[in-house]
């Protein structure tokens, strides 16, 4: 799903995704300074590798993401780290969704046998 950011106000632009067995969800809405803040949840399961022992195995999800998306190069606050820069006006939010999942992959988890 594309949105335009051009399009999003101060009235909350919902939106749902549904990719596999995760969904996204959450709104879109107009902050500051040409920001726009998203929020959202992002819940379901993925099949992770452990870090300790390599197994596969099944990993619930249920992650709020907070961050904010910028129309071009952000050229704004130094002290703001969480702006994703949108390029041609338009956010992606199937790839913003796809890039969360790989961020939660790339930190450390181990199975349940693991852990015990």
């Amino acid at each position: 799903m594309k949105i335009r950011l051009i399009k999003v106000g101060s009235t909350p632009l919902d939106f749902e995704i549904k990719s596999d067995k995760m969904t996204f969800k959450g709104y879109l809405v107009y902050d500051s300074n040409k920001l726009i803040s998203l929020k959202a949840n992002l819940s379901g399961s993925i099949i992770a590798d452990c870090d300790v022992c390599a197994d596969e195995f099944n990993m619930n999800i249920n992650e709020e993401i907070n961050f904010f998306l910028h129309s071009g190069i952000y050229k704004g606050d130094d002290t703001l780290v969480d702006v994703v820069e949108c390029m041609d006006d338009i956010a992606d939010l199937d790839e913003l969704l796809n890039s969360e999942v790989e961020l939660i992959k790339s930190d450390y988890k181990c199975c349940e046998n693991c852990k015990n």
